[in-house]
């Protein structure tokens, strides 16, 4: 009777496992893909709604493999998709599917400690009153933005302070981004949407709205101008966009001196004329 070698074949042993069970080969297979599926998130997160083709284009990765892991997070229920807008005459085609995180999607990115921040300013809210928590989110959100307050100043000009703020809330985790709309449009819509597409304490804000209030108010200061804010994803949206007008309260940024009188003295702040000694007369 022939015997079986060391490796255990004839005796239908399976091959040499990881220490879990799984094959070390699949399994490096499936971190590779979970990292993958990881960044495929990450960009949904940070770039907003995305078609599959784009995604690929971003990622280097051929758009058949993207739409497997966009697959497999729709299956999760961490994506979602809703139709492109068209752009153009309509066509006999479907229009193209844009990809969204959920909130379950986000939930990738940390909504660390929400129960228990909650609990807290409920706690806040119960002992101290509604004053209590306005100031904690005034306080929050200075903290937030306070150390980059230089930076975001740096410019007059509202639209520019608004690019600054994206970068500065990118690096506190809130993935925000500027773009310019209005060219062409009344003065009063000419400007820029700051997006963030990451809040960090959506869940909380969703019950204490004073966390976003705070926030709109902040920004409104750091800019030097009136902001309206549009959308929140405490809400159900897909970030919180915020619109910043081209200049304080649809005033230029950079307004132009007077010059109807060349070499005329500026008007004191008060508005009234300048004093001049003597009632104008020659001393």
């Amino acid at each position: 009777m022939k015997k079986n070698g060391a490796t255990g074949e004839g005796r239908g042993e399976q091959p040499r496992t990881g220490s879990v069970g799984v094959p070390v080969q699949v399994s490096t297979a499936n971190v590779a893909e979970g990292r993958t599926r990881h960044e495929v998130a990450r960009l949904l997160l940070e770039q907003g709604p995305m078609t599959a083709v784009v995604v690929a284009e971003q990622l280097g990765i051929s758009p058949t493999a993207i739409r497997r892991h966009l697959d497999a997070l729709q299956a999760d229920g961490e994506a979602e998709t809703r139709d492109a807008p068209r752009r153009g005459p309509r066509g006999r085609g479907r229009p193209a599917k844009l990809f969204l995180l959920t909130e379950a999607g986000r939930a990738r990115f940390g909504h660390a400690y929400d129960d228990l921040a909650s609990s807290a300013i409920r706690f806040l809210a119960e002992h101290a009153g509604p004053d209590a928590v306005r100031a904690f989110a005034e306080r929050r959100v200075e903290g937030l933005v306070g150390p980059h307050r230089q930076a975001i100043t740096g410019s007059a000009d509202p639209v520019e302070r608004a690019e600054a703020l994206a970068t500065a809330l990118s690096r506190e985790g809130y993935a925000a981004s500027t773009r310019q709309i209005g060219a062409g449009a009344p003065a009063s819509n000419v400007g820029a949407q700051l997006c963030q597409h990451h809040c960090p304490v959506a869940h909380v804000a969703a019950e204490f709205p004073q966390l976003c209030e705070a926030e709109t108010e902040a920004f409104a200061k750091l800019l030097g101008t009136h902001v309206q804010r549009l959308a929140t994803i405490a809400r159900g949206d897909n970030a919180c966009t915020t619109h910043v007008p081209a200049g304080p309260a649809g005033i230029p940024a950079h307004p132009e001196p007077d010059r109807t009188t060349p070499g005329a003295a500026a008007a004191p702040p008060d508005g009234h004329a300048p004093r001049i000694p003597n009632g104008g007369k020659p001393a």
